[in-house]
């Protein structure tokens, strides 16, 4: 266990932990570290599968995820042979979208919704559609039980709250009065386009045909006719997820950079977990830079002016010492930072995970950060 109080491997250890999902803001290594994790359980004996959105390529290459589609894939690698089971998939937002129109609207309105071109917009760009659909497909292996530990890595975004936030922005989106209006005849009194135009709403009609086009009009409201039957599916879809997320077996881990931003936006998202009652393992603060050599700032720039003014010339012991002593007020710096967090979040448990010299690109290199997660 980490001095720091957050333990990692009683988190993943414990057979009642089911999901550890890690969240955070864009870039601040959710992927690596959700697959360090995973990979670590899967050492320790758990049948796990890790969930990843965006992994770079080099991650991908270690966890074999070149071949892999919208399915878990067993990783087998050489130098990795685990106690348990390590699995792994790359979210595809389209595949996932697209087979939840199948099970929910029938094979016939299920073909008219995929080949809509509105619809072949959403599914791709729409806000929100990604965090949704990683919430989708977290339902679906959950629903499986072919696993015992499920690990997700959430989508980047600017704000670690769009992962709670998109379900139901993208539902009220796709349930609004105003789309509801504009894409076809609403069901009190056939209120519709046309109606509003003959009301003498004819100039807002026409700004709105030309700001998204008549065409895409007409396949929004192709859409919304053929979507309106499978929303009630949609809808209790988001809500048996959004329960799985508050339930005993899931834990938070929010994932943050030693940085102001990042920190603010971990804040935030801890804030938000504890009014949602969903339960936060902790805070992961990814890529510090701890010193490792006991002398001061001061003393390594004294020792570098003495150096400099002698007659002894020694330029790379002189650039040694004033590179340490930038080190060290980098190292106060993100302390500083991390003592605020910790003084406004004195119940958040927090584990520091010292910056790599370069990008995990094998199983050693995860196995590297999940002893760093695990204080080892």
């Amino acid at each position: 266990m980490s001095e720091d109080g957050l333990d990692v491997d009683a988190l993943i250890d414990d057979p009642a932990t089911k999901i550890v999902v890690c969240c955070g803001s864009g870039g601040v290594g959710k992927t690596t570290t959700a697959a360090a994790i995973a990979l670590r359980a899967a050492e320790r004996g758990r049948q796990t599968v890790v969930l990843t959105i965006d992994p770079a390529k080099r991650l991908a290459q270690a966890l074999g995820l070149r071949e892999l589609g919208n399915h878990p894939k067993q990783v087998s690698v050489d130098g990795f042979e685990p106690k348990g089971e390590l699995w792994a998939m790359m979210l595809d937002m389209r595949r996932t979208f697209d087979d939840m129109v199948r099970v929910h609207a029938g094979p016939e309105r299920a073909e008219q919704l995929l080949a809509n071109p509105f619809y072949q917009t959403i599914s791709t760009s729409f806000s929100g559609t990604q965090e949704y659909m990683a919430m989708e497909k977290l339902g679906q292996l959950a629903a499986t039980g072919d696993w015992d530990l499920i690990v997700v890595d959430t989508p980047p975004s600017r704000s670690a709250l769009d992962f709670l936030d998109a379900p139901s922005r993208l539902s009220s989106a796709l349930d609004g009065r105003m789309i509801r209006l504009l894409t076809g005849p609403a069901k009190a009194g056939g209120w519709g386009l046309r109606k509003v135009v003959s009301a003498g709403f004819s100039m807002f009609a026409k700004a709105v045909s030309t700001i998204i086009g008549g065409q895409l009009l007409t396949d929004a409201s192709a859409f919304m006719q053929a979507f309106d039957s499978m929303f009630g599916g949609f809808r209790e879809r988001a809500r048996k997820t959004a329960e799985l997320l508050r339930s005993g077996g899931t834990s938070f881990l929010v994932v943050a950079a030693p940085e102001p931003d990042a920190l603010r936006e971990a804040s935030y998202f801890v804030e938000r977990l504890s009014t949602e009652s969903m339960p936060l393992a902790g805070l992961v603060a990814n890529r510090t830079h701890p010193v490792l050599a006991d002398l001061t700032a001061t003393a390594a720039l004294s020792a570098a002016d003495k150096l400099d003014s002698g007659s002894e010339n020694a330029p790379l012991a002189t650039a040694v010492l004033r590179l340490h002593a930038d080190r060290v007020a980098l190292d106060e710096r993100e302390q500083r930072l991390l003592a605020r967090f910790t003084k406004a979040h004195p119940e958040v448990p927090v584990i520091s995970v010292p910056a790599l010299p370069s990008d995990v690109h094998d199983v050693a290199g995860l196995r590297d950060i999940g002893d760093r997660l695990a204080g080892v």
